[in-house]
């Protein structure tokens, strides 16, 4: 019973399987799609200053200190992650379709998660200020290094366009509302965290406006007649291959540099997750509308895999 209630689906996983659903079977397309494209953009922009606006910096400056666990974390974010993607990419190349090849390559490259990281970290009883600062610093280079990295390791495969050009669009549209947030915060971070349970529903909710937007383009270009069930299946497999493979070197990575039991608790839960909060709008403004939804599959099946297993991990450093 205890091993059920661990493996079960949380309510938003189950709310994203609905909108894919939902997208499939009435995809928005024509002008309508033109105006949820905006709307989208639009809550993307707002996600991203609320974001700002939470981010404490005497937490930053609590941790910040810590460099040799920053490093550590962002090396196997942005390192390891990518070199594990590229030894899976001829077996990912070889079961599934090129767009969720692509998507596979995608998620190697996206920043870490925040909230969820640091929720693990102090359910472990880790380094908490520690993980606050590697995570969030995760995410602000995810901006520069994810376009970049993906161009290396994709070399040009699918609909992206140039490196550059995606910086430019993803500092405009995340990086500047973030900014704008953050220094905003003497004004409106009470405000922010007094409504802290209520915005947690404005993440998902763009979450979830982005997807079924992605799906909706993808759906009207065939994604569903495309796609075999042998690839779905595949990239099950593989998402749960490379959380494998990627907690257990970083967990060994974090004991042979000699880290303290409550650094590697935040080195194995920030630097094996992978963001779908950061990587479904950087997908919006990175790929084609028409790639959209077998790009950011991967990502959404990386996502639920983490919970579950980050869960089981979280409560067996607990229970030590």
């Amino acid at each position: 019973m205890n091993l059920l209630k661990r493996l079960r689906i949380d309510p938003f996983t189950l709310t994203l399987l609905g909108t894919v659903l939902l997208a499939s079977l009435l995809p928005v397309h024509g002008t309508a799609a033109v105006w949820m494209d905006h709307i989208t953009d639009i809550a993307i922009a707002a996600l991203f200053f609320l974001h700002g606006a939470r981010l404490s910096r005497e937490a930053v400056l609590a941790g910040a200190l810590h460099w040799r666990l920053h490093v550590t974390i962002l090396a196997c974010t942005f390192v390891l992650f990518p070199l594990l993607g590229l030894a899976l990419h001829p077996l990912a190349s070889h079961l599934l379709t090129p767009g969720l090849a692509l998507g596979l390559l995608f998620l190697c490259a996206l920043p870490s998660t925040v909230q969820s990281s640091i929720a693990f970290t102090s359910m472990a009883g880790g380094n908490v200020p520690a993980a606050v600062v590697s995570a969030s610093a995760s995410s602000l280079l995810g901006v520069f290094l994810t376009p970049v990295i993906l161009a290396l390791i994709a070399g040009g495969q699918g609909p992206m366009g140039s490196p550059l050009e995606s910086i430019g669009k993803i500092l405009l549209q995340l990086l500047v509302p973030f900014v704008a947030g953050h220094l905003l915060r003497p004004w409106i971070g009470g405000w922010v965290a007094r409504r802290r349970a209520i915005l947690r529903y404005t993440d998902q909710g763009t979450i979830l406006l982005v997807v079924y937007t992605a799906f909706s383009a993808a759906v009207s270009e065939g994604l569903w007649r495309d796609t075999p069930l042998r690839s779905l299946l595949a990239v099950v497999v593989l998402a749960a291959l490379l959380l494998g493979v990627a907690m257990t070197l970083v967990a060994f990575l974090a004991r042979r540099l000699g880290f303290e039991r409550a650094d590697q608790i935040a080195i194995v839960f920030c630097g094996s997750k992978k963001s779908l909060a950061t990587g479904v709008p950087m997908a919006k403004v990175m790929f084609a509308s028409s790639a959209l939804g077998a790009i950011v599959l991967p990502v959404m099946i990386y996502h639920q895999l983490q919970l579950i297993v980050c869960a089981v991990v979280a409560q067996r450093y607990a229970r030590q």
